[in-house]
């Protein structure tokens, strides 16, 4: 199979399809990020679903790159009769979506083959297909999809097939539209067009980016990723396009990211301001502001790209899965675990809010207040930990320092910014946590913070200690938390969430190094005044992106491979928080703006 880092995505705003170094789109599910697939070839073999489309002589392109500072897609290979790219992209989502790839003929003539598998409802469905004076129609339940091409097109063993050459100069467009089946035929774009006004697009959101220093390119090529896992019509944010992509590979350690993450929230926002999208954020925070709303004993970690609840887990055992990493799942059971970090979360990006361009409203603090006064009396309790531990509930070390981050940010919210509340009773609440972290969360003969209380395990969550101001990033307890990180929970220099086998976290087997808690490392270096390891650590986590400057959840450091969904948002935010603190020197408290111009690195 494709290797993870071989894929590249492209998008319009309400999904996204993955692009392979062989022409093939062999993931995409519409018309929803989190809608069922219908080019399913990531998770099993090319016949449950995708789009080939490159030279008949087959075989990974020569190149490819993104066209400027866009998600238009461009991949060339040269062959003995000549060379040829393809563009492929998807045009901002309007009424209905597009996926519109241009073969264009660059020297000599090659001789080329697309090949389509429509298979819906992740591989399950066969749609019934027919051809029409404007090209191919297909349909199954509640999906149509229509490809309009000049190429000729044929029936081949359930494929649609086009066998034809491109000559120097030529330029061979297809177009596949997918619309709901009960409406009718919708209108055909002219693919040279939106070709022009998704650049156009995507060139102008560029443009907007605030972002200096030697990292700018890099910190831009992750903003466009975000952006393309960016919900337009809600705000919110996917953690990943993927589903099922495993963290070991042939292991069970398979999940479904097509959701929203309210962990992501307080990085995103960071992330977003320090580059100047300050309406993204604002549509991110406004997207979180509904989610939440209801009985805070009701908060999820995550939610629906709509603020949907329920998340229902299931399995597909008709797909194999990735490199036969079984099970495929869809939905996700953790959705209704206890995680008492979130409360945190939650509380500490809105506190960002309020120290940041973006206003603060009545509406808002009246949630934090109810958000806060169910964290009282619940922070004490054992949680399943911000890593969704599928095994026994535990007092985790983490969980119990951003109990601490609720309360602080509440009381500053009173004392800094006069909202009212009962900032005592908090600042006691806040107080009475920090001893109980210390007393329990911490191994004084090691001298280090531990995963759990009464229990030896590191964690790499431990890293966040500095950055949301339990202890100073210099602090003798925190340097000692870094070193044993380092000495314990690393593999070549990059960082483990946690050591599975040791643990305890109800599922076998192993998984890769996590490559935002390795960003997250290159913050406590710095703010320990370990500039220069930083920088080399961050630019070794740099290296790991693809040739496209692509990041998925976790590096195989035995396999050299990515691992996990892909392209991945919790990578992305974390590279651009660290690039950008890098750029001013020190690192930067979580509820603070990160200035996108402080000086170089």
């Amino acid at each position: 199979m494709v290797r993870i880092e071989d894929y590249a995505v492209v998008g319009d705003l309400h999904t996204a399809a993955l692009v392979s170094t062989e022409g093939s789109i062999d993931w995409l599910c519409l018309p929803r990020f989190d809608s069922p697939a219908c080019f399913n070839a990531l998770l099993d073999t090319p016949e449950s679903g995708r789009w080939l489309l490159a030279p008949a002589a087959g075989g990974g392109c020569t190149r490819r790159r993104y066209r400027r500072h866009t998600l238009i897609l461009e991949t060339e290979w040269e062959t003995d009769d000549g060379a040829v790219r393809v563009i492929d992209f998807m045009p901002p989502r309007d009424e209905v979506a597009d996926i519109v790839r241009i073969v264009v003929g660059l020297r000599g003539h090659v001789r080329m083959r697309s090949e389509l598998a429509l298979r819906f409802d992740y591989g399950h469905i066969m749609p019934w297909v027919r051809r029409d004076s404007h090209g191919l129609h297909a349909i199954a339940g509640p999906d149509s999809a229509y490809l309009v091409t000049t190429a000729p097109l044929r029936g081949e063993r359930m494929h649609t097939v086009s066998d034809f050459t491109v000559k120097a100069g030529e330029r061979v467009p297809f177009v596949l539209t997918w619309a709901p089946s009960h409406v009718r035929r919708p209108r055909s774009v002219d693919p040279e067009e939106v070709l022009d006004s998704t650049e156009r697009f995507w060139q102008e959101w560029a443009d907007k980016c605030k972002v200096s220093g030697p990292y700018k390119d890099a910190v831009q090529r992750s903003l466009i990723t975000l952006k393309a896992l960016t919900y337009a019509p809600t705000g919110g944010i996917v953690a990943a396009v993927t589903t099922s992509l495993p963290e070991q590979l042939g292991g069970p350690r398979n999940w479904d990211y097509r959701f929203c993450w309210l962990r992501d929230a307080t990085l995103t926002l960071q992330a977003l301001l320090a580059a100047g999208y300050t309406s993204e954020a604002a549509a991110w925070r406004d997207w979180l502001l509904r989610a939440v709303a209801g009985d805070p004993a009701d908060l999820q970690i995550m939610y629906g790209i709509h603020g949907e609840r329920r998340l229902p887990e299931m399995e597909l055992p008709w797909l194999a899965g990735y490199e036969n990493s079984a099970p495929v799942r869809v939905g996700n059971a953790a959705a209704g675990q206890l995680q008492l970090d979130v409360w945190g979360e939650v509380l500490d990006c809105l506190a960002l809010t309020r120290n940041s361009l973006l206003k603060h409203t009545d509406e808002a603090w009246d949630v934090q207040v109810a958000l806060m006064e169910y964290l009282e009396g619940a922070w004490d309790q054992p949680d399943n930990g911000l890593w969704e531990m599928r095994g026994p509930r535990r007092h985790f070390t983490h969980s119990k320092v951003m109990a601490w981050v609720a309360a602080d940010r509440m009381v500053k919210g009173v004392r800094d910014s006069r909202l009212p509340g009962p900032a005592d009773r908090w600042e006691a609440l806040r107080d009475t946590i920090h001893a109980e972290v210390m007393a329990n969360g911490f191994d004084a003969g090691r001298n280090t913070f531990t995963q759990s209380y009464g229990r030896p395990e590191l964690d790499a969550s431990l890293l966040l200690i500095p950055r949301v101001g339990f202890l100073p990033p210099d602090d003798p307890r925190v340097i000692g938390t870094i070193e044993a990180i380092q000495r314990e929970l690393t593999e070549d220099g990059f960082v483990l969430r946690y050591r599975p086998q040791a643990s305890d976290d109800g599922l076998p087997g192993d998984e890769g190094v996590f490559l935002a808690c390795s960003f997250w490392l290159v913050e406590a270096l710095l703010g320990a005044g370990r500039r220069r390891e930083a920088t080399e650590l961050f630019e070794r986590l740099l290296s790991l992106r693809n040739d496209v400057g692509l990041l998925s959840e976790e590096w195989g450091v035995q396999s050299g491979r990515h691992l996990g969904n892909t392209p991945q948002a919790f990578s992305h935010f974390a590279l651009v928080t660290s690039a950008l603190e890098l750029n001013q020197h020190r690192p930067r408290r979580s509820d603070r703006p990160l200035p996108s111009k402080a000086g170089t690195a």
